[in-house]
């Protein structure tokens, strides 16, 4: 496919929030909506184990001291009678002890000499201390029950998301189904065109809200899964405490809005790994198992370390049987499910990062084009709106026909931003608030650099 794209409006114009209107089904369900996971009634729905709770427990006293019965269930985040019963497990043992009552009449518990010494064992076989883990065979039903797949998205959804953007309706006929299709996105043009902005952006068009587990046990090792740089929680206007007692949420598991990972030049082939951190002993989920149910970009595509066809090879095995293999540092394998939506965004044309055979295989390409003047007009308008400056439409009328026109530079998006920008340093140094056609030359000069002795001009 060759589509060119037509883009316009700029971040300070968009509101974050924006995102399609919900639409309920013919049973009254809302779309997007998700069922709670149910708080687990007994050890065994939880899908743990007395012994592996009995180290978590002893691994957060070792880390705090004494805690009583309350501080364990939020720390450990299982219900109080579980709490107890692997508690008395470790009396048992010999490995915990009571420690009298709290001011509030509840019992306080601490570790014995043996009970630390089992822990700091503990510690070295796992490092990972937090909310209990979810099992990996729970978390791969639930993000199947998460897939996009399932949520509902119309035609008039997905451009009332991009309303504030001037996108061909065409393009966003594209983008609408790439998003929930489970096929891989490509975009593609010339440095400046907006593919990273737009690519952030497409995030309004994943509907929903999704559960994600603090940490996901495999082979009795603790993934670290939940990334609040990545995962964005949602503030469901109670506390914690009310929310899990009162809907009976499993407390192991986070609501939050679909993640969006974004990663460029600096992605390497170690990072789409479980990351094993030798100092704390703790296993990192990589970036596209911290993507699950979500998006991840992987934005510069052909300027990172590795060769594009071996990153493309990486993906291949994933995007056509929906899961990844990936192992412990103790060199155990294990599957996890891949429901991502995959983009790849580049400068480059894709024939120059990979061959047509796997081309097919990403459903769905799109190039980024320069603006038309029109739409350069349109996005110096917002601009000067946001920055504080007068609109003079011959100023806009100056750049497109003096600077652009006679210097044969394209008409990116960023322009207008980067320029009226550099324009108002100089102005404001010099005490004007006016913006000129000599600040917009000085802005123009710095902005672009000379190539050659034939005085051509290209993006700094």
């Amino acid at each position: 496919m060759n589509n060119d794209l037509i883009y316009s409006g700029t971040l300070s114009n968009l509101n974050p929030e924006t995102e399609p209107t919900r639409t309920s089904d013919p049973d009254g369900v809302v779309a997007g909506a998700i069922t709670p996971e149910p708080r687990p009634h007994t050890l065994e729905d939880s899908g743990l184990t007395e012994v592996y709770v009995a180290d978590l427990i002893s691994k957060h006293l070792f880390e705090r001291g004494v805690l009583d019965l309350q501080q364990l269930t939020r720390c450990t985040a299982l219900p109080g009678h579980q709490v107890e019963r692997v508690f008395c497990f470790l009396r048992e043992e010999g490995r915990a002890e009571i420690r009298g009552a709290s001011q509030h009449g509840l019992l306080r518990y601490a570790l014995t000499d043996r009970g630390r010494v089992a822990a700091q064992e503990a510690l070295v076989r796992d490092g990972y201390i937090g909310p209990a883990p979810v099992p990996l065979e729970q978390y791969t039903r639930m993000v199947a029950r998460q897939g996009m797949r399932s949520q509902k998205l119309s035609r008039e959804q997905v451009h009332a998301a991009f309303r504030d953007i001037t996108i061909r309706p065409e393009i966003l006929d594209q983008l609408g189904p790439a998003m929930h299709s489970g096929r891989a996105l490509f975009i593609h043009g010339d440095s400046g065109t907006g593919k990273t902005y737009i690519a952030r952006k497409l995030s309004r068009l994943m509907l929903g809200e999704v559960l994600i587990p603090h940490a996901v046990l495999v082979a009795d090792k603790a993934v670290r899964l939940f990334d609040p740089e990545v995962h964005e929680r949602i503030d469901t206007g109670a506390s914690k405490s009310s929310l899990f007692l009162d809907r009976g949420h499993d407390p192991r598991y986070e609501l939050c809005k679909r993640p969006v990972v974004m990663v460029g030049g600096e992605l390497t082939m170690d990072m789409l790994e479980v990351q094993f951190d030798p100092a704390t002993r703790i296993h990192h989920a990589p970036a596209q198992m911290r993507a699950n149910n979500g998006m991840l970009v992987i934005d510069d595509l052909g300027r990172q370390r590795m060769r594009p066809d071996e990153l493309f090879n990486r993906w291949i095995v994933p995007m056509e049987e929906g899961q990844d293999f990936l192992s412990l540092a103790t060199g155990q394998h294990f599957e996890v499910p891949f429901n991502v939506a995959l983009l790849f965004s580049s400068n480059l044309h894709p024939l120059e990062l990979a061959d047509e055979a796997f081309l097919r295989r990403i459903g769905y390409k799109i190039r980024f084009q320069p603006l038309t003047p029109d739409e350069y007009r349109d996005i110096w308008r917002q601009e000067c709106q946001r920055q504080g400056v007068t609109d003079d439409p011959a100023l806009v009328e100056f750049m497109l026909e003096q600077l652009h026109g006679t210097r044969g530079i394209p008409l990116l998006p960023c322009h207008p931003r980067d320029l009226i920008g550099l324009a108002m340093d100089y102005l404001r140094y010099q005490g004007i608030t006016e913006l000129t056609e000599e600040a917009l030359k000085r802005a123009w000069q710095n902005y672009f650099v000379q190539s050659g002795d034939a005085g051509e001009e290209s993006e700094s």
